[in-house]
C-alpha cells in the first residue's frame, strides 16, 4: 500500500479506536489491530501514540475551521452567515466519525499540545467572524473579537449539548434555534455606513 493510504488508513484506525476509548484507555496495538497492520508498522508513520493523537487533532481541528470558513464565504448576508456558521458546528458533531470528540471532549486537554490544537479553533473561527464584524459595524478589534468568541462559544456548546442531551430536536432545528439566538443578538449592532 503507497505510503499516504497507509497513513490515511492508520489515521481512520486511530480515530475510531480513540473516539471509542479517549486517549488514555487507547493502546498503540488496538489500532494496529483495527488497521490490521503490525505495530511497528505503525510506529514507521508515528513515532508514539501522542504523535499519532496530534496528527487526528490537526486534520479535526482544520475541518471545523474550513467548515467556519466556508459558512462566512458562502453569502454576504449576515444572518444566513450567522445560520451556516452554527450549522457548521451542529453537523460537526453530528458526523458519525464522532471526531468532535476528540476536539471537544478530549481527555487529554492537560496536555499544552493538545490544548493548543483546541484552542486554535476558537482562535481561528473568531478571527473569521470578529474580522467580518469589525468591518460591518466599525468597532474595536477587542470589542469585535469578544462578540465573535462568545458566537463561537455559544454555537460549540450548545452543539455539544445538543449531540448529548438534545431529545427529540432535530440538527436542524437545534441549529436554527441557536442561530435565531445568536442572531437577534449580533444584529443590534449598528453597520457602518459604507455597509
Amino acid at each position: 500500500m503507497p505510503r499516504r493510504a497507509r497513513r490515511a488508513q492508520l489515521l481512520e484506525s486511530a480515530l475510531e479506536v480513540f473516539v471509542a476509548q479517549g486517549y488514555h484507555s487507547a493502546a498503540m496495538d488496538d489500532i494496529a489491530d483495527r488497521a490490521g497492520v503490525s505495530k511497528p508498522v505503525l510506529y514507521q508513520h508515528f513515532p508514539g501514540k501522542l504523535d499519532l493523537y496530534l496528527a487526528l487533532l490537526d486534520s479535526s481541528c482544520d475541518a471545523i475551521i474550513d467548515n467556519c470558513r466556508v459558512a462566512l464565504a458562502s453569502t454576504h448576508d449576515n444572518k444566513l452567515r450567522v445560520e451556516a456558521a452554527t450549522a457548521a458546528f451542529y453537523d460537526y458533531v453530528a458526523a458519525d466519525s464522532g471526531a468532535f470528540r476528540l476536539v471537544f471532549e478530549s481527555d487529554l486537554t492537560n496536555e499544552p499540545a493538545v490544548r493548543d490544537h483546541v484552542d486554535r479553533v476558537t482562535t481561528e473561527c473568531a478571527d473569521m467572524i470578529a474580522e467580518v464584524i469589525r468591518e460591518d459595524t466599525g468597532l474595536p478589534d477587542e470589542a469585535s473579537r469578544l462578540l465573535a468568541v462568545s458566537l463561537v462559544g455559544m454555537a460549540q456548546v450548545s452543539a455539544r449539548f445538543w449531540m448529548k442531551e438534545g431529545g427529540e430536536i432535530s440538527r436542524a432545528d437545534a441549529g436554527a434555534l441557536v442561530a435565531g439566538l445568536a442572531w437577534r443578538g449580533i444584529r443590534g449592532y449598528p453597520l457602518t455606513d459604507e455597509h
